[in-house]
Order: C-alpha cells, then structure tokens, then sequence
C-alpha cells in the first residue's frame, strides 16, 4: 500500500485521537474538583509558587501554543488542501482553549501572566531564545517567514515539518508537568496535552510521507 492510500485511514484515526482527548480536557475541566478544593471543604487550598511546575508550565506552554495557533493560522490561507485546513482548524481551536484555561489559572493565582524568568527554568534547563525561539521545538523568525511566503504543497510539507517539531518539543514539556505539578488542573491538561500532541505527530508524519517529504 503506498503512503498516499494510507493517509486518509490514518488521517480519520489520529483525527478522532485528538478530537476525544480535546473533548475530554474540556469535561475534566467542568466537572472535576479543582486541587483546591479535593479535600471536599471547599475552602481554597495553596496558591502554586512562583517557581512551581505549576506557574512555569502555565506560563510557557500558552507561549507555545500561541505560536501554534498563529502557524495554524499562516498555513490556512497558503493551501486549499482540505486535510491540512482541518488540521490547522483543529490546533487553532483546541491550542487556544487550553491557552485560554491556563491564563485563567495564572490570573486566579495571582501570579503574572508573564515573567523575566527563562523560559524552562522550572523544568531545570532554561531555556536561550535564538532569532524568536523562545523555547526548545518553536520556530524561529526566519521559518515564519518562509512559511508565509510559501503556498500550495510547500507550505503543506513546510508547516507538517515546523508543527512536528513544535509538538514533539511540547509533549515533552507537558510530560514534565505531569510529573511535577502540584495542582490536579496542570496535571490533568498535560498529560492530555502529552496524549494529544504524540497522536497529531503520528498523524503529520503519515501527511507528509503522503506528500512524498521526510519528517
């Protein structure tokens, strides 16, 4: 079977993958009790530190994902190829709702919502910004630009490239904050977060080798 009949089956897999785990994240959210009130008081429980996995992860990962959603963005209006404008349409939506949630958690902490720390600090490595990366897997000034400027199937392949590279980069840092969060709201979204990110890169691989292009 070539890679190109192989696509389509893989494509409504991984699809259906990250539409549950967004899903799911999103009934987590709703209806499980929040680390500060577990103990079934209802009175507030300890504010993350400043320093916590809890804070850094909140804070670097809707960076990240704010840089996701504006490659979504880019690559929507460079190609006509359904699969990737769904694909896109999906990280747009799903990125910027738990960007969303953990801006709200920063706020509801009372802790900023940005930071002069590095980023990364709290994993134990931080992190260099280099030409407008600020963290491991992000693309770079000069990669966005080329990505605005290309069209069609190079901004496909280009795109598939940059986003495996800023997922594959992403789920280690929420497979780190699972880890080491203190609060049940951090823990639950990265390690969804983690689930969701590996299935999207099995399924840019099986996009790209349809395209004839590597990883």
């Amino acid at each position: 079977m070539t890679p190109s009949a192989r696509a389509p089956r893989s494509l409504v897999w991984a699809g259906a993958v990250v539409f549950l785990v967004a899903a799911g994240l999103v009934l987590l959210m709703v209806v499980r009790p929040s680390a500060a009130s577990s103990s079934g008081s209802g009175a507030p429980g300890p504010v993350p530190a400043e320093s916590s996995a809890d804070v850094g992860f909140a804070r670097d990962m809707s960076v990240h994902h704010q840089q996701a959603v504006e490659m979504a963005f880019i690559v929507r209006d460079r190609t006509e190829d359904e699969d990737v404008r769904r694909l896109a349409y999906d990280i747009i939506n799903t990125q910027a709702n738990q960007r969303g949630m953990m801006l709200g958690w920063l706020e509801s902490w009372g802790r900023p919502k940005s930071s002069d720390r590095p980023p990364m600090e709290w994993m134990g490595h931080p992190a260099a910004p280099s030409d407008g990366s600020l963290m491991p897997g992000m693309a770079t000034d000069t990669e966005l630009d080329g990505l605005r400027a290309a069209e069609g199937r190079d901004a496909e392949v280009l795109f598939l490239r940059l986003m495996t590279v800023h997922h594959r980069a992403g789920a280690d840092m929420a497979r780190a904050a699972a880890g080491a969060a203190g609060t049940d709201e951090i823990r639950s979204l990265a390690a969804g977060t983690a689930r969701a990110q590996e299935s999207e890169i099995s399924l840019m691989t099986d996009m790209l080798e349809a395209r004839g292009a590597r990883p």
